[in-house]
């Protein structure tokens, strides 16, 4: 009894393999909640989305922003000059230093690299560094590299994977990390290149044509797809194309690239209808594969899916039950915020804490071209095509004073509402800073607000909202599910009373047996404010014969005198 007793009390062993955002935020939070706390990690603490991929390639963009916020501060009215040495003003040349921009995120990457391994330390986690691979359901080999020596074994009560993924490369368009690259090796080069060809038009191509066509450089971007972003909004799609177009840049729709080839001059890539497109570098952005091969996973009965990535559930957890796995290795939503999300819930629901499952509908992603598309919830296609019940409310940034004032033209704010009940469902933001201005949306749909509700918090005049609402609180317009436009929603008031008569239902005032359902009087034929038609709703409690919906809401107020409900239609 005493030996169990020394078992059950001692602190539970957790070992994290790889230290990406989802094993950082994993391994800190077992170290808050008292565990034993082991991390693996090959190439340093945050992982290739710290030192390769998110910080870098985030960073890069910032400085491309900055380039055309140089370029267009004439439309502001900011004029930029030099004089020469007769005083006559000449306009000077903006020069990117790609060499010292390359240098200062690198460095970025690796400061914020420290800072994390900083944190786990000074939390008490111990980190090993190295390739780790899984012996059984309970044990972690550490060795110097695959097929290397073996030198540390770590034994855990529970084994978070955390493994990331690699750029994909195709045999036709194999990287050399001079001409023909990945987004990992971009950032050894010292000039910005004359011609780059991006093959692969989804959220990696399209951040990094925009940001070396910010940055100076000509760029083509080759899609297999008709549009840009395959599967995001057709709008934002839309409009990232268009800026693309106008900003210099030839964007190849329907068109899939055959093979890469270099040569003397750069690089030649062959198209599948037999044209060609020549330039001096190639992006390959076709994906990416996840590392899960050759570290025990199916050895020790983890089920993978037929690419490779570890099936888990909605607290991260794999077909082992002391085995979770989070981030880009798994089957669920490949982004960095996921994956600390992910991270923290394996760990709470392993140690028995508090758990909320995560849902997909709630999670917000951005897409950080120029402008920035952020995007919650369900889909404008779910909504045409009958899956979803809902409106969709549509402002363009022409139209917003704070837009006008800083020079934005191009974007909107797209919100998507239940039918009848207004519910907040979704969204979609393309504007500058689209990142931060979706975080009321991304709260309106968490708890579930109306756009009533969402439209009467009061906010700094002028902004960037992200709806626009009349002087009754409603949206200015929105569109059925067919597209049919719809008129204004009202808000507030009720219509007058010769307007609340149903013109589909002709109720009416009758006889009725004992016990039978009170009929809406005339006065109150119209639809409650949830939608729902007066024959689907029962009587009030007050008995007034006025309708009440089943769901609870705020259509009714005290009778005068009497502390019981009445009709507010």
């Amino acid at each position: 009894m005493d030996a169990m007793a020394s078992t059950f009390e001692q602190s539970p062993r957790v070992a994290v393999l790889g230290g990406g955002p989802g094993g950082y935020e994993a391994a800190l939070s077992a170290a808050q909640l008292g565990a034993d706390v082991t991390l693996i990690e090959r190439v340093g603490v945050g992982g290739s989305a710290v030192l390769t991929d998110v910080v870098p390639s985030k960073s890069l963009i910032a400085t491309a922003d900055a380039a055309v916020a140089i370029s267009e501060a004439s439309d502001l009215g900011v004029q930029f000059f030099v004089k020469g040495e007769n005083g006559t003003a000449s306009k000077p040349q903006v020069a990117i230093n790609l060499a010292a921009v390359n240098k200062r995120l690198l460095s970025l990457a690796r400061q914020q690299s420290d800072d994390m391994r900083a944190t786990l330390a000074d939390a008490g986690v111990k980190i090993i560094s190295g390739h780790g691979r899984l012996e059984g359901r309970g044990t972690i080999i550490v060795a110097t590299g695959p097929g290397g020596t073996d030198f540390d074994r770590v034994e855990a009560d529970t084994i978070v994977v955390s493994v990331g993924a690699s750029p994909r490369e195709l045999d036709s368009a194999k990287p050399d990390g001079q001409r023909i690259l990945t987004w990992t090796q971009l950032y050894d080069m010292k000039a910005l290149p004359e011609h780059l060809i991006v093959v692969g038009s989804g959220v990696t191509g399209a951040e990094f044509a925009s940001a070396y066509m910010n940055l100076g450089a000509k760029v083509t971007l080759i899609s297999s797809r008709d549009q840009v972003l395959p599967g995001e909004d057709k709008d934002a799609a839309r409009v990232l194309e268009s800026v693309f177009t106008r900003g210099g840049m030839q964007v190849l729709s329907k068109s899939r690239a055959e093979k890469v080839e270099r040569t003397d001059a750069g690089v030649t890539v062959t198209l599948s209808d037999g044209r060609t497109v020549d330039g001096s570098h190639c992006l390959m952005a076709v994906g990416s594969i996840p590392n899960t091969t050759g570290i025990g996973l199916e050895e020790a009965g983890v089920e993978l899916d037929a690419s490779g990535h570890v099936r888990v559930n909605r607290v991260a957890r794999t077909s082992v039950p002391n085995i979770y796995a989070v981030g880009d290795c798994t089957n669920f939503f490949p982004l960095a915020s996921v994956a600390s999300m992910q991270g923290r819930t394996a760990i709470f629901h392993a140690l028995g804490d508090i758990v909320i499952p995560l849902e997909e509908r709630k999670i917000t992603a951005n897409i950080f071209t120029a402008p920035e598309i952020a995007t919650i919830g369900v889909s404008e296609a779910d909504i045409d095509s009958g899956a979803v019940d809902g409106f969709v409310y549509k402002l363009p940034l022409a139209a917003n004073p704070r837009a006008k004032m800083m020079g934005v033209k191009d974007g909107f704010v797209k919100i998507f509402a239940r039918k009848g009940s207004g519910t907040v469902i979704g969204g979609v933001i393309v504007a500058p800073k689209a990142s931060e201005l979706i975080y009321p949306i991304a709260i309106a749909v968490e708890r579930r607000l109306t756009t009533e509700q969402v439209s009467r918090v009061f906010a700094a005049y002028p902004r960037c909202r992200a709806a626009s609402p009349t002087p009754r609180g409603r949206c200015t317009w929105s569109r059925r599910a067919d597209g049919r436009v719809r008129a204004p929603l009202r808000g507030g008031r009720s219509p007058p009373r010769h307007r609340r008569r149903h013109p589909n239902r002709p109720w009416r005032r009758g006889p009725r047996r004992v016990g039978a359902p009170l009929r809406p009087r005339a006065d109150c034929r119209r639809r409650t404010p949830h939608g729902c038609r007066p024959s689907l709703s029962r009587p009030p409690p007050c008995g007034c014969g006025r309708w009440q919906c089943r769901r609870p809401c705020s259509a009714f107020r005290s009778c005068r005198g009497s502390a019981r409900p009445r009709c507010r239609c």
